[in-house]
């Protein structure tokens, strides 16, 4: 783990007030338990996130402190049973506090969502029994921080294409290799990397930080998910003890799995951004005044509201179902993508909507869009660029897939 000096972060005077918009009163499909859950992770942004999030976005700082605190609240595999230290909790309630941290920041949702969804999701899916005791308790705790080493300097949406391998040696495996834009990996403890064997088979390999061989340069210069840390995994002739391949599942289709339960907490997270833009400007608006009158009693800005509110209540009503098939076990890699593709996009549509309607004021830190903008850059395109996620809802309706 690095342990970079905080600059000097400032505390922002302004309260976060926020409150989310539920046009169609989906509250009442919520459980008890959902709606506390929700509460809780609210009041949890409002007070160790809110406060601090522009100035971390603006000095590109990770506050790894934040690790621990993500764990004594349970948004580390809140999903996964609580035999091994998580929340056991069920898709929506997992979804709802992944809404609730991205509403926050999208960098802050993808330390989370990495964490659950990537490294311990297919650790407790995949892993031994040894393995999960091992690392599934340290990682729920926020003691660990784990990464994800799927995507390659050459090969992104082409996963299949990967050039990381590793060799059998007798009693180790040797692991050669490189991976890139890998979320929270400048400080992680483990990495579940997916690595080639020598008849080309995909496997997962559990890394540790301190074998030899195995290092995590930052990546630096990024307009987007500033408050969180990202950077590459370099194998060079890294050791791997034979019991940490996972043993569960190889082939493609295992990192895919993960990718899937990642991709449909971001469907919920994009739409926590979107609802946090819409309340800037719905505010906004009725605090700003022009021509004697507040902008809001103009035409142009309640019809840009409007659609806001009736894209963000659709996206609710499609991620609630999709928790829904998720729960029964019937959710559709197709189905997961268009939730996914839908909720950034309408994220993004409603952030920049917002930051016009803010004016000048919007490219300020004052207000939250320029930052959320930014973010969303990198949301449309990790875990399956937008066009990708076209081209398998594509292939699913036709039966003929136009990316190979």
């Amino acid at each position: 783990m690095s342990s970079d000096k905080a600059p000097n972060i400032q505390k922002s005077s302004k309260q976060d007030t926020f409150e989310h918009p539920d046009f169609y009163g989906m509250d009442a499909l919520l459980t008890e338990e959902h709606l506390m859950i929700r509460s809780a992770v609210r009041d949890f942004v409002k007070r160790e996130i809110s406060p601090y999030i522009e100035s971390w976005a603006e000095n590109a700082y990770f506050p790894y402190d934040i690790v621990k605190k993500f764990g004594e609240i349970g948004a580390f595999g809140p999903q996964l049973p609580e035999k091994y230290g998580c929340g056991g909790l069920d898709y929506i309630a997992y979804g709802l506090i992944m809404q609730e941290i991205e509403r926050g920041d999208s960098g802050m949702r993808s330390t989370a969502s990495v964490q659950g969804s990537l490294v311990m999701y297919p650790i407790y899916k995949f892993g031994s029994e040894e393995q999960r005791m091992k690392y599934l308790p340290k990682l729920a705790s926020g003691e660990w921080l784990g990464c994800f080493g799927l995507t390659e300097p050459d090969h992104g949406s082409n996963p299949s294409g990967m050039t990381t391998n590793f060799k059998d040696m007798g009693d180790h495996y040797l692991l050669n290799g490189a991976k890139m834009w890998i979320s929270n990996a400048p400080h992680a403890d483990v990495a579940v990397v997916w690595a080639k064997n020598e008849e080309g088979r995909i496997h997962g390999l559990i890394v540790e930080r301190g074998m030899e061989g195995f290092s995590t340069p930052e990546t630096h210069g990024k307009w987007s998910l500033r408050a969180s840390a990202t950077g590459e995994l370099v194998f060079d002739n890294v050791k791997v003890p034979k019991e940490n391949l996972l043993p569960g599942k190889s082939g493609l289709g295992a990192p895919m799995m993960c990718l899937d339960s990642a991709r449909y907490g971001i469907a919920w997270g994009a739409i926590g951004a979107a609802m946090d833009c819409y309340e800037s400007a719905r505010r906004y608006t009725l605090e700003r005044e022009q021509f004697d009158k507040p902008i809001a009693s103009f035409q142009l800005q309640q019809k840009k509201l409007a659609e806001m509110l009736t894209e963000i209540t659709k996206a609710q009503l499609l991620n609630f179902r999709l928790g829904q098939l998720f729960n029964e076990g019937k959710a559709t890699t197709p189905q997961i993508s268009m939730a996914k593709r839908n909720a950034v996009e309408v994220a993004l549509n409603i952030a920049r909507e917002a930051r016009q309607m803010h004016g000048g004021m919007g490219i300020t830190g004052e207000y939250p869009m320029m930052r959320h903008m930014a973010n969303l850059e990198s949301v449309v395109t990790y875990e399956g660029t937008h066009d990708i996620h076209l081209l398998i809802l594509g292939a699913d309706i036709t039966g003929i897939p136009a990316f190979k």
